[in-house]
């Protein structure tokens, strides 16, 4: 157990942030949900608007430091593509 004074500071915001960023996560990957959902049922128009909305909230991800910038940009890039494919199809 930690003795010092900044030690048990430093346990207690861990935990704070960990609380936090463990919520913004869960949002980001709700939001993806959706769009994975919506594309899997084939409906283009519902993937678009659930994609428009996921987009922020992914970059929002990379302002606060939970992902890493390359990483948002590839899913949005597969995302995206998988949109398109669905005009393709339909």
């Amino acid at each position: 157990m930690a003795q010092h004074q900044s030690a048990k500071k430093r346990i207690r915001r861990n935990e704070k942030r960990r609380v936090i960023n463990h919520a913004r996560i869960s949002r980001v990957r709700t939001f993806v949900k959706r769009v994975e959902t919506a594309i899997s049922s084939g409906n283009q128009e519902a993937a678009a608007g659930a994609f428009k909305l996921a987009q922020p909230e992914m970059h929002r991800g990379v302002t606060r430091g939970l992902l890493h910038k390359n990483t948002v940009a590839r899913k949005l890039s597969r995302l995206s593509k998988a949109i398109k494919a669905l005009a393709s199809t339909a």
